[in-house]
């Protein structure tokens, strides 16, 4: 795993050094969009939606909308402006019960990794978070936005639940459920009888995506029977696919700092000195012998395009 952030968790007069490792990841296939005929690519380009010409990403710029119908543009300066208490370090504001935290609050859960030198605090923390049974509620800036979090243990590693504020939950505003609704106790002991037939303890990892299974399968079996075809290449950049462009970009620039180190010191120039005898090179493989070479064969198994 790569960290996305380094910092340190402020656990009253303790420092605790940490890094942070995203701790889910989704599952998919990946899909592109392309036109049916022919396979191609389907591309989105940014345009103005005044003067209809394309705008690059450096000229794009983030806008909030009054409103009066007035419009303010925000720059990269002006976010570099707002204050970020605290940036680089997770704050701890209170430890509460597990509880009194409600999971629709819940979003994205990280590791917290502990630098090679504060193994000791770290443990310091996470033996406390354990002992008292709570939750520590704690304040901090990920992707210049400050969120609310909570820290918790979980298999002998500290983890970190990033949570909505309070005023991003929506109310569940159902005119339906203040109607009068009367339920028979027969029926809610028949009810309670089919959740206690299908009660157990939860374990899911006895339960699997079998859409993206059927998907992954059905792609397999389109390539076993050779129903692929090549990439198309858009006009204009053939052996750019793959980043291939930035490669021959790559081998010309360097090629060109190889002939200015040549001409500084007074040495020929490449194209000269490939004019010169050259040594005997060594005999080729014979063919028969290159015939019996075998390509490798392809996986079966790829991403979808």
């Amino acid at each position: 795993m790569r960290a996305i952030w380094k910092g340190a968790v402020a656990f009253g007069l303790v420092n605790v050094p940490v890094r942070l490792y995203s701790a889910t990841g989704e599952h998919e296939v990946t899909l592109h969009q392309v036109h049916k005929e022919d396979g191609g690519r389907i591309r989105y380009r940014k345009f103005c939606s005044i003067d209809g010409e394309p705008v690059e990403m450096s000229d794009i710029a983030k806008g909030y909308e009054t409103d009066d119908g007035e419009l303010v543009v925000l720059t990269d300066e002006d976010f570099k402006s707002l204050p970020l208490s605290t940036e680089r370090e997770i704050e701890v504001l209170e430890f509460v019960p597990v509880d009194q935290v409600d999971p629709i609050l819940l979003q994205k859960t990280y590791y917290l990794e502990p630098e090679k030198t504060a193994a000791k605090p770290y443990a310091l923390l996470r033996g406390a978070l354990e002992q008292a049974d709570r939750v520590a509620v704690v304040k901090v800036a990920l992707r210049q936005r400050e969120s609310m979090a909570i820290l918790r243990v979980r298999d002998n590693v500290i983890v970190m639940q990033t949570l909505l504020w309070p005023d991003e939950v929506r109310a569940a505003d159902f005119p339906v459920l203040e109607e009068d609704v009367s339920v028979r106790p027969q029926e809610l002991a028949m009810a309670a009888s089919l959740v206690e037939s299908l009660a157990a303890d939860f374990d899911p990892s006895q339960y699997e995506d079998r859409y993206a299974g059927a998907l992954e399968q059905l792609i397999e079996a389109k390539v076993s029977s050779g129903s692929t075809r090549a990439v198309p290449v858009p006009a204009g950049e053939e052996g750019a696919g793959d980043g291939g462009g930035d490669v021959v970009d790559l081998l010309a620039a360097l090629q060109r700092s190889v002939e200015k180190a040549r001409g500084s010191r007074g040495e020929e120039p490449a194209a000269e000195a490939d004019e010169k005898p050259k040594a005997k090179a060594k005999p080729k493989k014979a063919k028969a012998d290159a015939d019996e070479d075998e390509p490798t064969p392809r996986k079966t198994r790829r991403k979808a395009s």
